[in-house]
């Protein structure tokens, strides 16, 4: 049954007077999109309390954190009594232990949500008031787990959590604990195995044969046991903790049981297959951690700073905002920054993906850089962890080494390994149900004795048999390994997957819905018009745009005062009181007369003299042409239009025909522009539909109008398209590396500004579906031969080993998406495997 939770989170609103503001009101709107909300509203302040946003959720659809994120979005954010932390442990080898670890958590008191995954990431949102994390780290002590890396990310904390009595959050460390480890460090499993292994042989040997004393067998099979079953008593033992039958319970009470019966051979047996399938299997999942762990390796460990006219080696820790750094050729960059000196090619592939180096300049004011470096063009921003050319670079950092992209991309990634996807959620309803009625079968055999003629430890034999064979162990690791694997694979190519829900609904996307500026164009528009009109020159009509123009930050802003004060040639006039006009355009006062530019909407809103026919007429004319046009009058009298233009991408026509080949049926750009233009510019990157005239709340009721119809992707820069990205099924983000917000509110973020990496992500995960599919097939379908076998008569030996395999069959078969290359999608369609030419660099690891 689903468990539905109540969360009050006290709002803190900067500059915000009371809870009706548009602020809360765009809150609302937002949880209310999401999957998983069943309702959301604020409680009013009183005299003793601030006001109290109210969400009614399903944890197993939306985590604690996207509702963090959707307050974030709408200018909210949340008292700094919760917090949201992630870290690397060691002690979690495997999807049950995983699950043993979370649920341990989730039952401490001030905790409520924890997930874990096999890959050794603890993610929790903590109260602060209930639990200290002194408390966390004294149970995961006491489980074995220590903390190894932290991973977690200072962000603006969750909130007060009731469940029942009223559960919240808290953070934990890790300290202490054997991490399966041991005397023999993190291989103590497999030699405990492997020892297990030796001594049955070696006693099945001497019973085999007269030498030797005759309790010597016996000796060596509880030898066997010892070692075969420490690990697996450890974990019976959390798991018996929290009231759960879990495989390692099931596989001692079988164990337990043929000593019983006197068949200790048989009993070892099953003991040293068992704990070598976990070995073997904690091994295999070891190669996805490490694919993972090597994101975090691609940072140097030192500097060279250039501090007082000398240079020293530092710590790239000890790095400081407004440090330079000399990176020499063929070096690793420290930290994240902009060039200051020199020039060079430098390979992004680490953090972007992408596969031609990228040409690297000076900026040419670094003061005004460093007081606004996330507005540094991409040919001067530097990323940690990418590597340098042939040139040297002094490079100004703006970054500390915990906050630089390369740190929050490999913090979000171990972040996403914890959250569940649809089907993993689906197989652990399924096991709640399937578990019980395995060991109500199991009661039932253990009395066939009084039905059938048979003596009682055939019974017993039997029924434990049927345990072993019945337990879900490859179904507990079939989708987990391939959400790990799928989303290790996307990041080394440059593609942050936050989870396995967006990695599993982007293979079942039926339509697309791109921003145009900035996504299917270069976001760098041109101006190419200038049209005056009757009784005024060109360059008033420019003097006039420039200078309101010049207190803008909008794309469109910067075109005109980059292109305009070029054919004007002059100093504008200063401008002031600038506001702007959501979506219709600007406001500013420029030498005691009130300016207006934007579409042709804005005059009528803001009243004064009518739009003259043929000022009409010149806009209607630019646009049929494509432009966007931006009308300006001063006082009464307009000046005139001026027309811009975007530049297509040169890959958004190759990433739409892509997309179609793999079965995206439906394409739709949503421009804030005139729909002429919109159409203009749909026709010339290949998608058929363009729907223009949207102000930001007309691209949300259009996203909620294709999900209505269909799974629905949203794809922009995840800062001025967040509320559309967040009501889509799936969020995705183009040029995340150089926006946090991007990186923070999108599902899937593409780090390199390159529309091409759109394909590469449906494939991986269409294959990643293909593969999920394929592991719970096998995961049921061994079960459901191995429990009539076994019924009639398989013995324990060969049951265990049927199982094992089955796990060990899985979880090697996920390990496939490591290799993935984006064309295996298509080969796999056409009925042809083998890569085309070049592709090489979509498949080979950045590191």
């Amino acid at each position: 049954m689903t468990e539905r939770e109540r969360l009050d989170l006290p709002l803190l609103l900067p500059e915000v007077p009371d809870d009706a503001d548009s602020c809360v009101a765009r809150l609302l709107a937002d949880l209310r999109g999401q999957d998983g909300v069943s309702e959301a509203h604020v409680v009013a302040a009183s005299a003793s309390s601030p006001a109290q946003l109210c969400v009614h959720y399903d944890r197993e659809v939306i985590s604690v954190a996207r509702i963090r994120d959707a307050a974030r979005r709408a200018g909210a954010s949340l008292t700094s009594r919760f917090g949201h932390a992630v870290w690397q442990v060691e002690g979690i080898n495997d999807q049950r232990r995983a699950r043993t670890v979370a649920e341990r958590l989730c039952a401490v008191n001030g905790v409520l949500e924890a997930n874990a995954s096999a890959s050794g990431t603890v993610r929790i949102e903590f109260d602060r008031e209930a639990v200290e994390e002194r408390q966390i780290v004294e149970v995961l002590t006491s489980m074995g787990v220590s903390r190894r890396i932290s991973m977690a990310v200072e962000a603006p904390p969750v909130s007060d959590a009731h469940r029942g009595g009223g559960r919240g959050h808290e953070g934990h460390d890790h300290e202490g604990g054997h991490a399966h480890g041991g005397a023999f460090g993190a291989n103590s499993e497999l030699i405990f195995a492997l020892l297990s292994g030796v001594l049955l042989g070696i006693g099945f040997l001497l019973s085999r044969t007269s030498s030797g004393p005759s309790v010597a067998p016996t000796i060596l099979y509880v030898a066997a046991y010892f070692f075969g079953g420490f690990y697996t008593l450890r974990e019976a033992v959390d798991s018996l903790k929290l009231r759960r039958f879990e495989i390692d319970t099931l596989m001692l009470v079988a164990a337990a049981g043929a000593a019983a019966l006197g068949e200790l051979a048989e009993g070892a047996l099953l003991l040293f297959l068992f704990s070598l399938g976990h070995a073997l299997e904690h091994y295999a999942m070891g190669r996805a951690k490490r694919a993972i762990e090597a994101l975090a390796e691609l940072a140097p460990e030192t500097a060279t700073v250039r501090r007082g006219g000398t240079t020293e080696d530092v710590a790239v820790a000890a790095l400081r905002i407004g440090d330079v750094v000399v990176v020499r050729p063929n070096e690793r960059l420290p930290a994240d920054g902009f060039v200051i000196a020199g020039t060079s090619s430098v390979n992004q592939a680490p953090v972007t993906g992408e596969s031609v180096p990228v040409d690297k300049a000076p900026v040419g004011d670094p003061a005004a850089a460093a007081k606004t470096p996330d507005q540094v063009g991409s040919q001067s921003r530097i990323f940690a962890g990418t590597i340098n050319g042939a040139g040297a670079l002094e490079v100004q950092v703006t970054r500390l080494s915990s906050q630089s992209t390369l740190a929050r991309v490999v913090a979000l990634v171990g972040e996403a390994e914890t959250q569940k996807s649809p089907t993993q959620r689906f197989t652990d309803r399924f096991e709640r149900i399937f578990v019980p009625s395995v060991l109500a079968l199991v009661v039932l055999l253990l009395f066939a004795w009084v039905v059938i003629d048979e003596p009682f430890r055939v019974s017993f034999y039997r029924a434990m048999a049927v345990l072993v064979a019945a337990s879900p162990c490859a179904l507990a690791i079939a989708t987990p390994s391939a959400v790990l694997s799928g989303v290790a694979r996307a990041a080394r190519s440059g593609v942050l997957v936050k989870g396995g829900a967006p990695l599993e609904d982007l293979g079942v996307l039926g339509a697309i819905a791109f921003d145009k500026t900035g996504t299917l164009t270069e976001g760098k528009p041109r101006v190419t018009d200038v049209v005056s009109a009757a009784g005024t020159t060109e360059e008033e009509l420019l003097r006039t745009a420039v200078a309101v123009e010049a207190l803008s930050d909008h794309p469109l802003a910067s075109a005109i005062i980059r292109d305009g004060g070029r054919r004007l040639g002059v100093t504008p006039p200063a401008a002031s009181d600038v506001r702007a006009v959501v979506g219709r355009g600007v406001e500013a006062v420029v030498e005691g007369e009130l300016v207006h530019i934007g579409r042709d909407e804005l005059f009528a809103e803001v009243g004064g003299s009518s739009l003259p026919e043929a000022v009409q007429a010149d806009a209607d004319r630019l646009r049929g042409e494509g432009r966007t046009i931006m009308i300006v009058r001063r006082g009464e009298r307009y000046l005139g239009t001026i027309g811009l233009m975007d530049t297509p991408r040169e890959a958004a026509r190759r990433a739409t025909q892509r997309l179609r080949e793999l079965g995206i049926r439906r394409m739709i750009m949503l421009s804030g522009d005139n729909e002429r233009v919109a159409k203009a510019v749909a026709a010339q990157v290949g998608i058929d539909d363009a729907w223009g005239d949207l102000m930001p709340d007309d691209k949300v009721e259009a996203i909620k109008t294709l999900k209505a119809q269909e799974k629905v992707a949203m794809v922009g820069d995840g800062v001025n398209d967040a509320p559309a990205l967040a009501h889509a099924t799936v969020g995705i983000a183009m040029g995340a590396a150089g926006s946090d917000v991007a990186l923070e509110t999108a599902d899937v973020a593409l780090m390199a500004d390159d529309l091409s990496k759109l394909p590469l992500a449906l494939a991986l995960s269409r294959q990643t579906r293909r593969i999920i599919r394929q592991n719970v097939f096998v995961s049921l379908g061994v079960v459901a031969v191995l429990v009539p076998a076994t019924i009639l008569g398989l013995g324990i030996g060969p049951a265990v080993l049927a199982h094992e395999g089955s796990t060990l069959l899985v979880v090697f078969n996920a390990l496939r998406l490591l290799a993935f290359r984006e064309r295996d999608e298509s080969a796999a369609r056409a009925g042809d495997r083998h890569p085309r030419q070049g592709e090489r660099s979509l498949a080979a690891d950045p590191a």
